[in-house]
């Protein structure tokens, strides 16, 4: 042993959560190489880096103290009341320092290292081989004893706050707590019952934590608002945060800047404004962080002692900080930029993972409710503010829109601006005037020639055919004998230009054929010619397994029509609203998994209209009879006669007429005729509601009738008062334990694809990746999903 520390102040405060180690979480583990001492003179302590020996460095009272056993190298710190402990390289040995004793080696084990080190008011404990042992403050055996089924308690990641600690078990993801305060720990472990987590993290009165669908959920005490999570969504957030007395802190995925709310909430954003961090620790009401830039220490909050240093100033360590402990062993994510010389040869430092299978997070909404399905909360002034918005705006447009329709009929002047055709639902499209003034926007004729010939420029070069290298050409005499003259009976529905018929070809092929429609108004406004040219140019150059094939296309005088791949089980609209469905109760949709995949399916196939087609595509009338299932139940999306070629960059919004469908239209697109690939998101997000309800876009609020009602103010509501249980589909039932997080995650993604404004909605990448991460909480249910003979083919 060494002298005592006879430097270390005396300390007579509290510091809140250290975490060292994420085991199996996030697919890797992280340590914490700075820790927070409090007491009549705060202490903030680091590990050096590019240093033969990784030594302990402290700052207090405005010096820097010589090295802490200077020829001992550490792993990992952790500050508490009175006391600071660190873990010596290897995990082998545990020492500890306050001001009543010198330093003392509380554990000591050959084989058996300690693979975290948390320490809170009175607590210090540690994990070895997953189990938690606790030195001080330890309360643990009447947690089990009051926990009997929880007797092999083995943890994955364990925090210590004020007079409580908490772990998550490795096997079922539920939160454990134990204590000096039964009432507290025994309250936390309550509330978070029914949550299946990849940590947890406590403060004062009060712990957080990130689910498995990636959004992070407090509970508590919130005096101080420590549990209203800002702009709270899947993977927003890195998983690990600091908890102080009465604030919450955390760290953005994306760009790694720290957001706090609570007691140091917004009044201090702007002392870390575009700064990035490798990982931040609370003290009681201060927050410190380890910068990314240049490995400094920078601190901030009302408790952080100006007299010394101005707020937000780096402590003048004289060696940077190691942002993770050295080790040997492989990283299973990403290894840290020169982590050979931060460790000075001595390993290599891994950079935590982000989140679980490297899915990405949904873009940032202001629409941030907590993610929960059974806690009753009230939604935030912002987002009150929002929705009496969105009522605002929509009764206005709704009274506007009565009164244009009457004008039109009495008038008929809206031939010539809006129409309203039948697809299954009700579709708003937009044509100019042959009259208009060259000052006006092009019309959508116009346009969609002017990217027909983009397109044909774009193609291989070498033919003059129109549709050469495009789709198979047939005669018209032998699409009518594939439909029997087109008679009823084969009729299948109706797309954006006209009727779809079933037939099947001279040599076996059963297809769906879509004759555009008839008569002098059409060929007025040049619909079908342009409806026609639209899908026959888009499609004939998208191969996708989740966009309808195009086999050919007939065009003989006026007649024009398109030959699809035959989709054998219809549209999605039919097996969740057609009565002959609803009531079969044996329907193969009724199961959330195969819902999730239908959805993913979907948004798979937009997700490469807008990122892989070159040049990207808007669809414009994404619904859900839009969305067809093959022999096989796997969804395509049809029908591109509306279809635009979308900007080339994402904030390039294009001026145009509005087109789509009552109930799916992006408001903001209709109102201001402002198109953008987000416009498609909001179409998909209430396809999402649908499945999730099992309602219309546009339904009666009664049996027998009623008032209508937009899906979107029905479901929203709901989802944000953490009240989803309540609009769920009967048909389907309730979800077993991990769809539970998975029909979650769907709901939110779908409450943040709705939002009103489109730069607020997530990408479609986005979309995709927590659809692919619902469908996995899908498939870690035991449940079954369909016992039938359909298979179910994935990518």
């Amino acid at each position: 042993m060494t002298t005592p520390l006879t430097t270390f102040p005396p300390l007579i405060a509290i510091t809140i959560l250290l975490f060292l180690v994420s085991v199996d979480a996030l697919g890797g583990s992280s340590a914490a190489t700075l820790a927070v001492v409090y007491g009549s003179a705060t202490t903030i302590c680091t590990i050096t880096a590019q240093q033969p020996t990784q030594q302990i460095q402290c700052w207090t009272n405005g010096q820097i103290l010589p090295p802490i056993l200077p020829n001992t190298s550490f792993d990992a710190v952790a500050g508490g009341r009175d006391t600071l402990c660190a873990i010596r390289s290897g995990g082998f040995s545990l020492l500890c320092w306050n001001t009543t004793f010198t330093p003392k080696r509380i554990y000591n084990h050959g084989t058996s290292p300690l693979t975290s080190l948390s320490i809170g008011n009175t607590q210090i404990c540690s994990l070895r081989n997953n189990t938690a042992i606790c030195w001080r403050g330890n309360n643990f055996s009447s947690a089990r004893e009051r926990n009997s089924n929880n007797n092999n308690l083995q943890f994955r990641i364990i925090s210590s706050g004020l007079r409580f600690s908490c772990g998550v078990l490795e096997i079922s993801n539920r939160v454990f707590c134990w204590g000096d305060d039964e009432t507290i720990s025994i309250s936390i472990q309550t509330e978070f019952a029914n949550y299946s987590m990849m940590n947890i993290v406590v403060g004062g009165n009060h712990a957080c934590g990130m689910n498995n669908s990636g959004f992070v959920i407090c509970r508590g005490n919130n005096d101080n608002q420590q549990l209203n999570v800002p702009n709270n969504f899947a993977y927003e957030y890195r998983p690990l945060m600091a908890l102080g007395e009465n604030h919450s802190c955390a760290i953005r995925r994306l760009n790694r800047t720290v957001v706090c709310w609570g007691e140091i909430g917004s009044n201090y954003t702007n002392i870390t404004d575009g700064i990035s961090f490798e990982f931040i620790v609370a003290g009681l009401n201060f927050t410190c962080g380890l910068t990314t830039s240049n490995l400094s220490v920078i601190c901030w909050g009302p408790g952080w002692p100006n007299r010394y240093y101005t707020t937000g100033t780096e402590l003048p360590f004289l060696s940077r900080s190691l942002p993770g402990p050295c080790v040997e062993t492989p990283c299973e994510c990403n290894l840290y930029p020169q982590s050979e010389s931060l460790c000075s040869g001595n390993g290599h430092i891994c950079r935590p993972c982000d989140v679980p299978t490297s899915i990405p997070p949904i873009s940032p909404p202001s629409l941030s409710p907590p993610p929960v399905i059974n806690r009753p909360s009230s939604p935030s002034r912002r987002l009150r503010r929002g929705l009496l918005a969105f009522a605002i705006v929509g009764s206005v447009g709704g009274f506007a829109g009565i009164c244009t329709m009457i004008y039109c009929l009495w008038t008929g002047v809206c031939f010539g601006k809006k129409k309203i055709h039948n697809s299954v639902q009700p579709t708003i499209t937009s044509n100019n005037a042959a009259q208009q003034s060259s000052s006006s926007p092009p019309s959508r004729s116009s346009t969609l020639r002017r990217q027909t010939s983009i397109l044909m420029r774009r193609q291989r070069s070498g033919t003059s055919s129109k549709h050469a290298d495009r789709a198979e050409e047939f005669f018209f005499s032998d699409l009518v004998a594939a439909t029997n003259n087109f008679s009823l009976g084969h009729k299948l529905g109706a797309g954006s230009f006209g009727v779809v018929y079933k037939g099947k070809l001279p040599d076996g092929r059963e297809v769906a054929i879509k004759r555009s429609e008839s008569g002098p108004r059409t060929k007025k406004f040049q619909e079908k010619e342009t409806a026609f040219d639209s899908e026959l140019v888009f499609l004939s150059r998208l191969h996708h397994k989740h966009l309808v094939r195009l086999v050919g296309y007939c065009e003989e005088g006026d007649e024009r029509l398109l030959v699809y791949e035959f989709m054998k089980n219809g549209a999605l609209y039919d097996h969740l609203h057609d009565k002959n469905n609803v009531e079969k109760s044996s329907s193969f949709l009724n199961s959330w998994k195969i819902r999730i995949k239908i959805s993913l399916d979907a948004a798979r196939g937009i997700e490469y209209l807008h990122n892989y087609a070159v040049p990207p595509i808007i669809h414009r009338d994404i619904k859900s009879s839009n969305i067809l299932l093959d022999a096989n139940w796997i969804a395509r999306v049809s029908d591109f006669g509306l279809s635009l070629l979308g900007p080339e960059d994402d904030h390039d919004y294009r001026p145009t007429k509005a087109a789509g469908t009552v109930g799916y239209i992006d408001p903001e697109y209709y109102g201001l005729n402002v198109l953008t690939a987000k416009s498609d998101v909001y179409g998909l997000g209430v396809v999402l509601l649908e499945l999730l309800t099992g309602k219309r876009a546009i339904f009666k609020t009664g049996e027998n009738g009623g008032s209508p009602i937009n899906l979107v103010d029905y479901a929203v509501p709901a989802i944000m008062a953490g009240e989803l249980a309540k609009i769920l589909d009967p048909r389907v039932g309730p979800p077993e334990s991990n769809e539970s997080e998975a029909v979650e995650l769907v709901a939110y993604t779908a409450m943040h694809c709705v939002h009103l404004e489109s730069k607020d909605r997530p990408t479609m990448t986005d979309i995709v990746a927590n659809l692919e991460r619902a469908l996995a909480l899908c498939d870690e249910s035991h449940g079954s999903v369909y016992s039938g003979p359909i298979s179910i083919v994935s990518d």
